[in-house]
């Protein structure tokens, strides 16, 4: 008598489903706590959320990474400029994670490289880091997360997405 055949309702794909899913966790958690013994990156709560969806920030007094989770922004001061970039890697959606100090950023998933400013320096993304539309308001901070800048599709405005401190 044979082995009856056996059938999967996820086409055969589910281990590495559950082996990517489970990876991806770990990469999640090695992100955070590694965002947590880099300085001068901080934990950054907005201000204030608009109706209108933007979100209010101080500007950093200093050259730092500051990174609101909530609502998926990364703030970084660096050379007299302040940046604010999509969370996310601009190849797969990973969270990217803040490099010691202000060196720049890294995709833990395919170990992609940015320059402080969001510039791709090598990996396997294709593009620079998303930037979001920023403006200043008095000694604040107004960013729109819902507006992202690329690279690639739009450099004008991805150029000027910044703010000069």
């Amino acid at each position: 008598m044979s082995e009856p055949t056996k059938t999967s309702h996820c086409g055969g794909d589910c281990d590495t489903g559950r082996r990517g899913f489970l990876r991806d966790a770990i990469n999640a958690a090695v992100v955070l706590a590694g965002l947590a013994t880099l300085a001068p990156l901080s934990k950054l709560a907005a201000l204030e959320v608009r109706p209108t969806g933007t979100v209010k920030y101080p500007i950093p007094a200093t050259d730092s990474v500051s990174i609101d989770s909530s609502n998926e922004v990364i703030l970084c001061r660096f050379g007299g400029e302040i940046f604010a970039f999509a969370l996310s890697c601009p190849h797969q959606n990973t969270a990217i994670r803040a490099l010691p100090g202000t060196k720049g950023f890294q995709c833990p998933r395919h170990k992609s490289k940015y320059k402080p400013d969001g510039t791709f320096i090598d990996g396997k993304a294709t593009r620079n880091m998303d930037r979001l539309h920023i403006t200043r308001e008095g000694n604040d901070l107004i960013v729109d997360p819902n507006i992202a800048y690329e690279s690639d599709t739009e450099p004008a405005k991805w150029g000027a997405a910044l703010v000069k401190v």
